[in-house]
């Protein structure tokens, strides 16, 4: 049977007690494990096989708990020397209100037109505004998975970005004027490429000054170091620093958002940071988990937020419709009280009637905020909650956007009202009239909640690619002037992606035409046409004839021909003539096959040339061997390819040279509807050191990798460049 509980009055003999035993304990008997604070015992936060779950706690069992986390809280705001000053600043009141955050890829379609030549920030916030309500913050990735494939830094990849510095600030201006906040991030792990010119966390700052971002996330770090905050606020420009793993402790007091990395029992648990001071934002981020369930239920029960990520390094891992739903509703119940979810007076688990359901109650002033998860995978209907009984209070179910009928039993008020089965729920009470800003959210609620969220699919999805059709080219009859006929025939195609995350699942790497989704490992018997392939890849002096009889200028001339100097000068580094050419996008090395007569390879293709039909893993046979390729360049800066013909033992079956290990070659487009991306086949000389995250190599005959691409600026590379493929009659 229910117990009654009493109102959070404490005897002077039970705090006496609770602080003994947590003296005892030293800091608490409920130690966080990592971000996240336990509930108490008496939830069965864990089952064991045979237990019997019971239905609420023993009197005062809640109110030590709480008392004891007050405790610990108390101790490690001491023991850390906690300075609140950073959640005051106007600069960063923004964040406590900030909710919904997406970590958003430069190359999605929705953000960048590459046709038209344009960001289209409008499109993308349009698109989440009707499929999830919206968002409050984005957090704009710029950098990997494609950097380390030539020696930009973090800093660069961003000034290559279209329309460089000055269109960054444009576009961050677009989302400004929409009411979004912008972070960046940044990867203290970047120390293979260029070193910038002063310190990083002046650099950093500079950049985020120049371009107006309001903060950085710092990616892999357990807590960005004081001295980041201290450099932006030194030339002005504040900024808001958001580490993806854990703080210390005593770095909340600078860090004034973090990501939250959760575990997810039955029982929801109390977020460390939120507990230590009620301003800190955390956005909890899940990137891979397909059911968003929890990730809202511990974020609406902790008054946090979320990181609604969907495009996973140009994997998508799409929202699906119920939680798409369940994001509006939960983002606008918190945007709707979000002055009651930094309450210092926050009580967490605040007893509930039923089983599976919990809540947590956010006090402000005379008015109060309960937010309730159903952990359930059935509704409750009826009486959910009791409150000590206070004259004149009025009690409203925000989540339906209707006034309660409280029942009056002996000292407390019983509440009655439904929520679905792995729902939510938010109750205001308040002595007086709700301010028009609630009664146009229960508006809002009412309308919303009138088709229960079962009716919305909770299915996956996967979002179909379509290879990019390459238009064949005139036939030739015998073999053109540097090329070399490949016969075609039966063919084998074994490949397998490269990808540094997404283990095989579903939607990692690309989808060919004979398959149903993109996958990691792909293997198809095929026939291949004989054509024509270029000997070497395309030189410095052979795309100095191809400007010399064009006159071709790229629209985005960022990074284009890059190690040329003056590219318009038409004159390339002295004895650079019989080097690949690189700093060429996919559009520039397509025009230049375009006026040559041939066209870029299919990769199928590509991959025949170098490994006939014997399988073998390289050009030049079945071991690995250091002296056919180029030695590789481990320092900061790249020095530039080897002349294409320097490693003549190299040679594939049919006798094609320079196929790995010099510079990475364009082959086949793949698109979805949300990214673009290249195969890159051969590798490359350039390898930056000291981290793992770096743009992954393909040396095997079995193995590409995919280039996420954007613009032509930002995807040209030093790393990069192409050979051509006639076909044949």
């Amino acid at each position: 049977m229910l117990r009654i509980f009493s109102p959070r009055i404490v005897s002077v003999a039970l705090l006496a007690c609770a602080v003994a035993v947590a003296a005892v304990a030293q800091d608490t008997q409920y130690p966080p494990q990592g971000q996240q604070i336990p509930a108490p015992d008496c939830t069965f936060q864990y089952h064991a096989w045979g237990s019997i779950p019971q239905l609420g706690c023993a009197p005062y069992a809640h109110e030590r708990w709480l008392l004891d986390l007050e405790h610990w809280r108390s101790e490690r705001r001491i023991r850390t020397a906690f300075d609140p000053s950073r959640y005051a600043l106007p600069a960063f009141q923004w964040t406590q209100s900030s909710f919904m955050q997406p970590q958003m890829m430069v190359q999605d379609r929705y953000f960048y037109d590459p046709v038209a030549g344009r960001y289209t920030v409008d499109r993308y916030l349009d698109d989440l505004e009707k499929r999830y309500g919206g968002i409050d913050a984005v957090l704009i990735w710029s950098t990997y998975p494609n950097m380390g494939i030539d020696d930009r830094n973090q800093l660069q990849m961003v000034e290559s970005m279209p329309g460089g510095v000055e269109g960054v600030r444009q576009m961050v201006a677009d989302f400004h004027r929409r009411g979004v906040r912008v972070l960046f991030p940044m990867m203290m792990w970047d120390e293979g490429t260029r070193q910038p010119d002063q310190p990083w966390p002046d650099a950093i700052a500079a950049l985020m000054k120049e371009i107006d971002a309001d903060g950085i996330n710092g990616d892999t770090q357990d807590g960005v170091p004081l001295g980041f905050s201290l450099a932006a606020e030194k030339i002005g420009h504040p900024l808001v620093f958001q580490p993806e793993i854990n703080p210390s402790d005593e770095a909340l007091s600078w860090n004034v958002m973090t990501w939250g990395q959760y575990n997810f029992p039955f029982t929801p648990m109390v977020d460390r940071y939120k507990w230590l001071e009620t301003r800190h934002m955390v956005n909890i981020s899940d990137r891979w988990n397909q059911d968003k369930t929890s990730d809202l239920q511990f974020a609406f029960f902790n008054g946090v937020g979320w990181e609604s990520w969907e495009n996973v390094w140009g994997i998508w891992n799409g929202i699906n419709p119920r939680d798409a739903e369940a994001t509006r509703r939960v983002a606008t119940m918190e945007r709707g009280v979000a002055p009651f979810l930094v309450s210092p007076e926050w009580e967490p688990h605040y007893p509930m009637h039923n089983y599976g359901v919990f809540s947590s109650r956010w006090p402000l002033g005379q008015q109060t905020v309960w937010t309730i998860v159903n952990r359930n995978g059935f509704d409750f209907k009826g009486r959910q909650m009791s409150v000590p009984l206070t004259p004149g209070m009025r009690y409203f179910d925000l989540y339906h956007g209707t006034e309660l009928k409280p029942e009056i039993e002996g000292n407390f008020t019983v509440l009655s009202f439904d929520i679905e089965a792995n729902g939510y729920g938010a109750v205001l009470a308040t002595p007086k009239e709700p301010s028009d800003a609630i009664k146009t959210l229960m508006r809002r609620m009412a309308e919303l909640t009138k088709t229960p969220l079962e009716s919305f699919s909770h299915a996956p999805s996967v979002l179909p690619q379509n290879l990019v059709d390459i238009p064949p080219t005139r036939p030739a009859d015998s073999a053109p002037e540097g090329m070399i006929r490949i016969p075609g025939g039966a063919f084998v195609f074994t490949v397998q992606g490269t990808e540094i995350e997404g283990d095989a699942k579903d939607g990692v790497d690309v989808q060919y035409p004979w398959e149903d989704s993109p996958r990691r490992f792909h293997e198809h018997e095929m026939t291949v046409a004989p054509f024509y392939m270029d000997k070497f890849p395309v030189t410095n002096a052979q795309f100095k004839q191809f400007l010399d009889a064009t006159h071709y200028a790229p629209r985005d001339t960022i990074n284009f021909l890059r190690d040329w100097g003056n590219w318009g000068d038409g004159a390339f580094p002295a004895g650079w003539d019989n080097r690949p050419v690189t700093w060429v996008s996919l559009e520039d090395a397509r025009a230049y096959a375009k006026w040559a007569g041939k066209r870029l390879p299919h990769e199928w293709e590509w991959q025949m040339a170098a490994q006939g039909t014997d399988g073998r893993a390289f050009p030049w046979g079945s071991a690995w061997d250091g002296a056919n390729v180029p030695v590789p360049q481990t320092g900061r800066v790249m020095t530039g390819p080897d002349p294409v013909d320097a490693h003549p033992q190299g040679a594939s079956p049919y006798g094609v040279m320079d196929m790995v290990g010099n510079v990475w070659q364009w082959t086949d487009e793949f698109q979805d509807e949300h990214t673009r991306a290249a195969i890159l086949r051969g590798g490359e000389y350039y390898r930056p050191q000291g981290s793992l995250w770096y743009f992954p190599q393909a040396f095997p005959n079995y193995q590409h990798s995919k280039l996420l691409l954007m613009a032509p600026g930002y995807d040209r590379s030093g790393g990069v460049g192409f050979r051509c493929v006639r076909d044949a009659q």
